[in-house]
């Protein structure tokens, strides 16, 4: 079940309009009553903590200065069921893995509200002295223990929350001593959750928003983050940059002043290049648009987000790859995976071993830009060629509402996700491969792309479809999906039996 706050739908219109400070108020009064540990979050003791935070642990900061020096932060994901684990893990990302953002991932029953069980899995946890949680159970431990994670490492710390309902985490995590706090509310309701509208999933991140906007009237810069998408699915950047936007210009509108956009690796260099370039320009373009000229938009590279292979050597070779992507792309930061993704969560050893790996990459791709490739810009036009159309459409329906308007563009199926599970989307548009290995659009369901956008897909699409003589079909889509996971003797193939040989003369 989700939690929907009566007096949030009673008294405020949907809208993307900044909640009110005094229903703000009634609504933090009500959210904070349903776990005990929310008693214990005092705003004014948290701005206190934070303003004598370095600032060296402080993310907005950090991004800005990243920004300015074209340097590319690492960040991994990480969480345990335990305090003390959990500090172990921190301690080893920001000493042995030399992260630049230290990461805490919230458990699954954290995400889905269901403390009374996270309670359990802190129980079993320390009874057999492993983590039987897939994170840390932010919200049980309350801010006081755990803001012991802050104070356990010397650079900022991010939430990393995958829910769709992050009042309560967002209020603890803030209090805690965390200046950066990832989700939105249409990518991660798009990515994970069936039954919760898109509505309801804006409202919740409207009020994370808010929370920050109120932080910073009280001198208090926080970091916001959007997800990007993490269904394990290939998304094409135009799909990724459209709800990077719509979620940017929904925070904006709560007064939301640092946001990075999160941008999962298509794995092909240029394309990951020009997505993060497109990414960064059009989210600037509609923010000043709609009035909003002092919001910052770093772009965040993840590394790879579909099936890992199995084969260590491989995924050794995913992780660099996409340090490489990242820095060569431009991005602010890249977000580390480890070569045990395929088999569950990783140790702290392999996860610092990977940022390392990342970090490495990063430096030997130091100040390699494709800016004037003629194929970087050909991508970089088409991307945005794609976006607008959405984009505009999607204002144009909400009558300049992003809010209202992206609720009537997802029924309509002018915003739609590839996979997505949940019921409130249409998820008829569907992405493939083309020759080259660029992501392209293979069905564009009812998303209003150019007529001539389109032909140029299609005709890439084709080029394969005869190259590998299969059909023109969605089997191009699911083998897209799967490619990667693949073992390496499927995906290199060496020449046949039947191959003529070269002549050899002495």
């Amino acid at each position: 079940m989700s939690y929907a706050s009566p007096l949030d739908e009673k008294l405020r219109p949907f809208s993307s309009e900044q909640i009110p400070q005094e229903l703000f108020t009634k609504l933090r009064e009500e959210n904070l009553a349903r776990w005990p540990t929310g008693a214990e979050v005092d705003l004014d003791e948290a701005v206190y903590y934070h303003q004598s935070l370095p600032d060296h642990k402080r993310l907005p900061w950090v991004l800005r200065q990243a920004e300015a020096e074209g340097r590319c932060l690492t960040q991994p994901r990480g969480g345990f069921g335990t305090l003390e684990l959990q500090i172990e893990l921190m301690k080893a990302l920001d000493k042995e893995g030399l992260a630049d953002v230290v990461p805490t991932t919230t458990d699954s029953y954290t995400r889905n509200e269901r403390w009374d069980q996270a309670e359990t899995g802190i129980a079993e946890s320390e009874k057999e002295g492993r983590s039987m949680l897939n994170g840390f159970p932010m919200v049980n431990y309350g801010p006081r223990r755990t803001r012991k994670l802050i104070e356990a490492i010397n650079k900022p710390g991010i939430v990393l929350s995958g829910t769709s309902m992050p009042r309560l985490t967002g209020e603890v995590g803030y209090a805690a001593g965390f200046t950066g706090y990832l989700g939105s509310g249409l990518a991660y309701v798009t990515s994970y959750t069936k039954e919760m509208t898109i509505e309801e999933a804006i409202r919740n991140y409207q009020y994370l928003d808010r929370l920050v906007a109120l932080y910073q009237d009280k001198g208090v810069e926080l970091h916001r983050r959007q997800p990007g998408f993490l269904t394990g699915t290939n998304i094409p950047p135009s799909i990724a940059i459209i709800t990077c936007v719509i979620d940017a210009l929904l925070a904006a509108a709560q007064g939301v002043k640092s946001y990075g956009l999160e941008m999962g690796q298509t794995l092909h260099l240029i394309q990951d290049a020009a997505a993060i370039r497109a990414c960064k320009e059009l989210a600037q373009e509609y923010l000043q648009r709609a009035g909003y000229d002092d919001v910052s938009t770093p772009v965040i590279s993840l590394h790879w987000m579909g099936a890992w292979p199995q084969d260590e050597a491989q995924c050794a070779a995913l992780v660099s790859y996409g340090g490489t992507l990242a820095a060569i792309g431009g991005a602010a930061s890249v977000t580390t995976k480890s070569t045990h993704e395929a088999f569950g969560i990783p140790t702290p050893q392999a996860n610092a071993e990977s940022l390392r790996t990342t970090r490495m990459a990063v430096y030997l791709a130091r100040q390699i830009r494709m800016d004037d490739h003629p194929e970087f810009l050909k991508e970089v036009d088409l991307i945005k060629r794609e976006v607008r159309p959405i984009l505009d459409r999607t204002l144009e329906i909400g009558e300049g509402d992003i809010a209202v308007g992206t609720v009537r563009a997802c029924e309509a199926g002018i915003v739609d996700i590839p996979w997505s599970p949940n019921r409130y989307i249409k998820s008829r548009v569907m992405p493939a491969r083309d020759a080259d290995g660029y992501l392209r659009i293979l069905d564009p369901g009812d998303m209003p792309f150019d007529k001539q956008v389109l032909e140029i897909h299609t005709e890439r699409l084709h080029a394969r479809a005869e190259r590998e003589g299969v059909p023109f079909d969605r089997e191009l889509a699911v083998s897209s999906v799967y490619e990667i996971s693949e073992p390496l003797s499927r995906l290199v193939k060496g020449p046949s039996k039947d191959d003529k040989q070269p002549t050899v003369t002495s």
